[in-house]
């Protein structure tokens, strides 16, 4: 008899929707509570123009949760038609739930611009390699320099921006509405081009275009035969990066600097588990590299008492406290 094969435990949902939401600020205590309810642990953003985030628990709690946003009266069935793209992993992506309030659940920082006015065409993951085949089309990956680095379509212009505020002036410096006619842009979820389209159509271009669903839908759609996607897919939780049929990737992160790390990059001199990585090698202060030595002794030593060591479940929070020059050179910042 063989060995019972062990299924991924933990369901991952990554959900967006722009909508309306002028009580949004009332809406964060109930959707807090009805997470904790669920054992739902990951992320939610809400704000004015709607919600964005990632979510993971159990499939049975995902689920429930999902038909609460779905269903329940206090959204004004406002998320009815929310969609949402699912993983499997079997360690929790996530240590703790968050709903926070923001100006924009992905921030432009453009006022005025809202896919809940005007946005670009829809393409479906089906029909995308199609569009970009296309010779007269302009394809910009609207994601920062680190996720790029790590995977990308085939083709497509690298803006090499470190957040999603930089973006317009990319376009006003490098893109001309009336030479480029047609411009179709993706991003990992779908939320930033989406977004990204509404600028454009702003700025004057007539033929915009962006992947509906991101990246993400489109690995867990299209085939990996005929795939025009290079590399894996950043993903801002404890999977690091995702390849075809979103099976977690290979990648890895650095501790210090939070920069993906592929197997040939942590075999580097540079690199030292939970010390420092070829990215930050040079930027590191012997006091920070002394304080991450000894917090990697800590991190060893609670694994060997079977324990997780409090470190490990503050990976996220770390990042947005690292000195501005240390986020700036490792193209490392956290999400917005």
């Amino acid at each position: 008899m063989t060995a019972a094969t062990t299924l991924p435990t933990y369901l991952t949902a990554a959900l967006y929707k722009f909508v309306s939401l002028p009580n949004y600020q009332a809406l964060q205590a109930p959707l807090l509570k009805a997470c904790q309810d669920n054992r739902i642990k990951g992320t939610l953003l809400l704000a004015e123009e709607g919600i964005n985030g990632t979510i993971a628990g159990l499939p049975d709690d995902v689920q429930r949760l999902l038909a609460f946003l779905r269903k329940d009266t206090l959204f004004e069935s406002r998320f009815a038609d929310l969609e949402h793209k699912e993983s499997f992993a079997n360690d929790h992506p996530f240590y703790r739930m968050k709903v926070k309030l923001k100006k924009e659940i992905v921030t432009l920082g453009v006022p005025g611009v809202s896919p809940t006015k005007k946005v670009g065409t829809y393409v479906k993951a089906e029909d995308w390699n199609a569009l970009i085949s296309d010779p007269e089309v302009l394809l910009i990956d609207t994601r920062n320099g680190y996720e790029v680095d790590i995977g990308t379509f085939k083709g497509a212009i690298d803006p090499k921006t470190t957040t999603f505020r930089e973006f317009p002036n990319y376009i006003a410096e490098h893109v001309d509405k009336t030479k480029h006619k047609k411009v179709a842009m993706f991003c990992t979820g779908g939320i930033r081009c989406e977004k990204a389209s509404s600028y454009m159509l702003d700025q004057g271009f007539e033929e915009v275009y962006h992947l509906q669903g991101g990246i993400l839908k489109y690995l867990e759609t299209v085939p990996e035969a005929s795939s025009m996607w290079q590399g894996e897919c950043f993903v801002f939780d404890q999977r690091v990066a995702v390849k075809h049929n979103l099976a977690v990737g290979d990648f890895d992160q650095c501790y210090a600097c939070r920069h993906p790390l592929s197997p040939a990059e942590m075999q580097s001199e540079h690199y030292s588990a939970g010390i420092s990585c070829p990215y930050c090698f040079d930027h590191l202060s012997a006091d920070k590299r002394a304080r991450l030595s000894e917090r990697q002794k800590q991190v060893q030593l609670a694994k060997q008492r079977g324990e997780t060591h409090i470190g490990e479940s503050q990976l996220g929070e770390k990042r947005k406290n690292y000195p501005p020059v240390l986020r700036q050179k490792t193209h490392v910042l956290y999400k917005t």
